[in-house]
C-alpha cells in the first residue's frame, strides 16, 4: 500500500461510511486536491477492483477497507474529470461518472427560503430530476429530512444497497442531495433512512412525481417536462371564465369507478392487478364528450394524487406530487387536462391538507422522527379517522403543502383545488374527546397556526395563479371561510353549503304530509345565504355508508315518486342562489349506493324512469347556463326576492331569481307536495306577461304533464304584498319557472297636450302683460314732454321712439320664447 495514501486516509470517517452513518460523505468520497496531487475516494460495495479513469489511462484504485472502500493518490495532480471502472464479484465490469463529482444544486439563497416557510417552487429541487450538470446527464435527488442520521437514494441501480449512495447533507438545512449521473427517467427508487438509533426506514419520495401501482409503492423518476400542452386559449380566457357571476356547475366523480373496463386475468387465472382501470388517455374524451352533453361547466376530481387504498378514495395521501399510477403516467394525466381544456370544460381537484395516512412507507415518521406531525398525539393525530395532522406551525412544512397546491396548478393546469376537512384544521378539538386535544396559547380551540397556514396559501394562490379557484369543504360556522385575507378573512373563493344540504335533504326525507312542520328547513338557507359566496352540493359523501342514493332518500311508494320528489329537490337546487355541485351517478337516479370498486351502473339507462332523470338534468344544467338570472347575482341579495315563503300548509315557495334587467328575471313555483293547484294566485314582482319556460312535471322528464302552456299576463289585483299577481296551474311535486316580460309603460297623451297648451298660454299672457306694460311707459313719457319747448320736444320724441323699440324687442323677445316652449312640449309628448 502507498504509504503517502495510507497517511492521507481518514479512517474514522471511513469506518462512519463504511457502517452508512456518513451524513456528509462528500467529505470523503470524490476528488478533493491535497498537497501531494488529486486524491480520489470511492465507496463500492460487492466491488473486486476499481480504478480511476483519467482520459485514456486507468489507475488503479487500492482497497482501503474490505468492505469495499477503495482510494487512489494522483500524484501531482489538479483537480480533473474522471470515470470510475468497476468490475464486481460476479464479474460483470461497468464505467461510470462519480456521483460525487458534481457540485450542489441549492444555493445558500433558496435553502433559507425553504427554511422561512417562502420557497413555493421547492418541487423543482426537492424529488427527482433528470437534468444534465456539467455536460453530464443524470437524476438529482434531494429530500428533507433534518433529524436523519444519514439518507441514501436506493434502487435497481444500486441493488437497493443503502451503503452505496449515501447523500450530501447541505449544512443545518436538513436537506440531503445527491446527483446521480447515468440514470434515466422510469428508474425505481426509494430513500433509505437512518435514524438516529442506527435503523434502516425505506421512504417513498415525498416529492416524488410518480409511483408504482398499488401494493407496490417505489417512487419512480419522470421527467415533467416533456410534455406539450396546446390549452393556450383555454388558460387565457380561465380568469374571466372564473368570475363570479359566471355560471358554475360541477360535476363531482372518481375517476376509478365512473367506467371501469372488464378485469382481465393472466395465464394462471390470476387477476392482473390495475386492468379494470381506464388510462387518463383513454377516460379523457369519454369523459368529455359525457359531460359536454349534460351542460357541466366544470369537473371536480375526487383525490388522483397517490394512495395506497382504494377504499379511502385517495382521501389518504402518500404521494402529494404524484397523480395516482392507477390510471397511468403523468404524462398521461397531463394529456387528460390538456384534452378536457380543448373541450371547454374546467378540471377542480380535490386535495388533501388536513391529514395523511401512518402507512410506514409514507410521510409518517419520516426521519425516525415526527417531521411532517407534531410529536404529541393529541396535536398530531385524529383518532376518529386513524391519521396524522399536519404540523402547520413548522415553515418546511407548510412550505410543502403551498408548493404542491402551486405544483398541481402550474404544472398540470389544474383549474382550482378543492380543501377537504377545513374544519378539522380549523378546530384543535375536532373529533376528540376532553383530554384528547392541547388548546391554544389564549387557552381556545382554534388552531391559529392552521387559520395562519390558510390564509398563506391562499394569499400566495390568488397571487400566482390568475383564475384559479379555491373552495372549502367546511361544516361549521366558522366567520369569513370566503372573506378577504386583508379583512381577517380565510380568502377561499367559495365554501361548500354543507349547512343548505343537511337541512334541504332533511326537508326532502319527510314525508311530502308531514313536510308542513318542517317548513322552515326549506327556507332557513336564506338567512344566511350571503354570510360566505356558496357551492350548493350533493356530494359523494351524500350517498355512501348507509346513507342511500339521493333517489332512495326521497319519500314514496313507487320509484315514479322518488324520482318526483328528486326532480323538485333539483330544480329547488338550482333556483337557489349559489353554484352548483352533483356527484356522478345521481344524475340519472342511481337506486343502488356508490361503490367505489364498481362501475357506476350505467345498464339502468335502459329505463324510462333513469333516462328521464338523465334528460332532466341536461335540461337544467341548459337552464341554469342559458339564463343569467340564475347565476350572475348568486352573491348579491338583488338576485334573489321572496314572493311567497310562508305557504307552509301548501308546502309551496314562490320567488324571483333577477339581474340588472327586469326582462330576465325568472319566477319559480315549487310545490313539495303531490297535489294539483287549480287556479293557485302568486304575487308578481311587476306588470307583465308571464310564460313557463321549465317545467319538471313535464312528460318528457316522467311527469304527469299539468303546467300552465299558455302565456299568462298580469292583473292589477294585489296579492302576496304584490301589486299584480295572476292565477295559474301549480303541478304536483314539482318545480315551474317562468320567464317574465314587463309591461310597456302607457302613453299618456292627453296629459302631455294639456302640458303642453298650458306652456303655450302661460308664455302668450307674459308677453300680454309685458307689452301693455311697455305701451303704459310710452304714454306716460308722453305726458311728461314740455310742448313749448322745441328742444324739448325733439328729445321727449327721440325718447319715445327708443322707448318703443325696446318695448317692441322685449315682446318679440317673449313671443320667441313661447313659441320655442310649445314647440319643446310638443316634441316630448311625440316622442312620449
Amino acid at each position: 500500500m502507498d504509504q503517502v495514501l495510507y497517511e492521507l486516509m481518514d479512517w474514522a470517517g471511513i469506518e462512519e461510511i463504511v457502517y452508512s452513518e456518513a451524513a456528509n460523505p462528500e467529505r470523503l468520497l470524490g476528488a478533493h486536491e491535497v498537497e501531494e496531487g488529486l486524491l480520489i475516494q470511492v465507496f463500492m460495495p460487492h466491488a473486486v477492483a476499481v480504478a480511476a479513469k483519467v482520459g485514456n489511462k486507468s489507475y488503479p484504485m487500492e482497497l482501503q477497507d474490505e468492505a469495499g472502500y477503495y482510494a487512489v493518490l494522483l500524484h501531482g495532480k489538479k483537480m480533473t474529470k474522471y470515470l470510475l471502472e468497476i468490475t464486481y464479484d460476479n464479474g460483470t465490469t461497468e464505467e461510470l461518472q462519480d456521483p460525487y463529482a458534481f457540485p450542489s444544486q441549492f444555493t445558500d439563497a433558496e435553502l433559507k427560503k425553504f427554511d422561512a416557510g417562502i420557497y413555493y417552487d421547492v418541487y423543482r429541487k426537492m424529488g427527482a430530476h433528470p437534468m444534465m450538470i456539467d455536460g453530464v446527464k443524470g437524476v438529482y435527488f434531494a429530500v428533507w429530512a433534518p433529524c436523519a442520521m444519514r439518507v441514501s437514494v436506493v434502487g435497481d441501480f444500486n441493488m437497493w444497497d443503502g451503503r452505496r449512495n449515501q447523500m450530501k447533507r447541505l449544512g443545518d438545512s436538513g436537506v440531503f442531495e445527491l446527483f446521480m449521473p447515468g440514470l434515466e427517467a422510469g428508474a425505481l427508487y426509494k430513500y433509505e433512512i437512518k435514524n438516529h438509533h442506527g435503523e434502516p426506514m425505506l421512504k417513498a419520495d415525498p416529492y416524488g412525481n410518480y409511483s408504482e401501482l398499488r401494493p407496490d409503492n417505489a417512487s419512480i423518476v419522470w421527467d415533467l417536462e416533456q410534455f406539450a400542452w396546446n390549452d393556450e386559449i383555454w388558460m387565457k380566457n380561465r380568469e374571466l371564465e372564473a368570475a363570479k357571476d359566471k355560471p358554475l356547475s360541477i360535476y363531482e366523480l372518481h375517476l376509478g369507478s365512473w367506467k371501469r373496463h372488464e378485469l382481465k386475468m393472466d395465464a394462471d387465472g390470476e387477476p392482473v392487478i390495475g386492468s379494470e382501470f381506464y388510462n387518463y388517455r383513454e377516460i379523457a374524451p369519454k369523459l368529455a364528450e359525457y359531460v359536454k352533453k349534460m351542460g357541466y361547466t366544470h369537473v371536480e376530481l375526487m383525490p388522483v394524487m397517490e394512495h395506497p387504498l382504494d377504499e379511502s378514495w385517495g382521501y389518504q395521501v402518500t404521494g402529494y406530487y404524484a397523480p395516482t399510477s392507477r390510471y397511468g403516467t403523468p404524462d398521461d394525466f397531463m394529456y387528460f387536462m390538456n384534452y378536457m381544456h380543448e373541450q371547454g370544460i374546467g378540471v377542480i381537484l380535490d386535495w388533501v391538507p388536513a391529514h395523511f395516512p401512518r402507512d410506514a412507507h409514507g410521510l409518517a415518521c419520516f426521519d425516525g422522527t415526527c417531521v411532517y406531525e407534531h410529536q404529541d398525539p393529541r396535536q398530531g393525530a385524529h383518532p376518529h379517522w386513524g391519521t396524522l395532522i399536519y404540523n402547520y406551525g413548522r415553515p418546511q412544512v407548510t412550505n410543502f403543502l403551498i408548493a404542491n397546491a402551486l405544483f398541481w396548478a402550474k404544472q398540470y393546469h389544474a383549474d382550482g383545488i378543492r380543501m377537504d376537512a377545513v374544519a378539522s384544521m380549523l378546530y384543535l378539538d375536532y373529533g376528540k374527546n376532553d383530554g384528547e386535544w392541547v388548546a391554544n396559547i389564549y387557552g381556545g380551540h382554534e388552531n391559529l397556526e392552521a387559520v395562519e397556514f390558510l390564509k398563506h396559501l391562499n394569499s400566495v394562490f390568488k397571487k400566482e395563479i390568475k383564475g384559479g379557484l379555491l373552495i372549502a369543504e367546511e361544516s361549521t360556522a366558522w366567520p369569513q371561510i370566503t372573506g378577504s385575507v386583508k379583512e381577517n378573512g380565510l380568502g377561499f373563493d367559495y365554501k361548500w353549503n354543507m349547512g343548505w344540504m343537511n337541512d334541504f335533504t332533511g326537508y326532502m326525507q319527510c314525508d311530502p304530509y308531514f313536510r308542513n312542520q318542517h317548513y322552515g328547513e326549506l327556507t332557513f338557507s336564506m338567512l344566511y345565504a350571503y354570510s360566505e359566496d356558496f357551492v350548493l352540493v350533493f356530494s359523494h359523501d351524500e350517498v355512501v355508508h348507509g346513507k342511500s342514493s339521493m333517489l332512495l332518500k326521497m319519500p314514496g311508494e313507487t320509484y315514479e315518486e322518488k324520482a318526483a320528489n328528486l326532480r323538485t329537490a333539483y330544480g329547488f337546487m338550482y333556483g337557489h342562489p349559489g353554484k352548483k355541485l352533483l356527484f356522478m351517478g345521481q344524475e340519472f337516479a342511481q337506486i343502488s349506493e356508490w361503490n367505489e370498486n364498481e362501475e357506476l351502473p350505467w345498464n339502468i339507462l335502459e329505463y324510462p324512469l333513469h333516462k328521464n332523470m338523465q334528460d332532466y338534468v341536461k335540461a337544467l344544467n341548459e337552464l341554469y347556463r342559458s339564463h343569467p338570472a340564475l347565476y350572475q347575482k348568486d352573491f348579491e341579495p338583488e338576485g334573489f326576492e321572496w314572493i311567497n315563503c310562508t305557504s307552509a300548509a301548501d308546502n309551496i315557495v314562490v320567488f324571483t331569481r333577477k339581474t340588472d334587467k327586469p326582462e330576465e328575471t325568472l319566477l319559480f313555483v315549487c310545490n313539495f307536495a303531490p297535489v294539483v293547484h287549480e287556479k293557485y294566485q302568486i304575487g308578481l314582482p311587476f306588470a307583465g306577461r308571464y310564460k313557463e319556460i321549465f317545467n319538471s312535471d313535464a312528460k318528457q322528464f316522467g311527469g304527469s304533464g299539468k303546467g300552465n302552456p299558455r302565456v299568462r299576463a298580469a292583473k292589477k289585483e294585489e296579492y302576496d304584498g304584490r301589486e299584480y299577481s295572476m292565477q295559474i296551474t301549480v303541478p304536483p311535486m314539482a318545480v315551474s319557472v317562468f320567464s317574465c316580460e314587463p309591461a310597456a309603460p302607457k302613453k299618456p297623451a292627453a296629459k302631455k297636450t294639456a302640458a303642453k297648451k298650458t306652456t303655450a298660454g302661460t308664455a302668450k299672457k307674459e308677453a300680454d302683460k309685458k307689452k301693455a306694460a311697455a305701451k303704459k311707459t310710452v304714454a306716460a313719457k308722453n305726458e311728461t314732454v314740455p310742448k313749448t319747448a322745441g328742444a324739448a320736444r325733439k328729445a321727449a320724441e327721440e325718447a319715445v321712439k327708443a322707448a318703443k323699440e325696446t318695448a317692441a324687442a322685449a315682446v318679440k323677445d317673449v313671443v320667441k320664447k313661447a313659441k320655442n316652449t310649445a314647440s319643446e312640449v310638443k316634441k316630448a309628448a311625440e316622442k312620449a
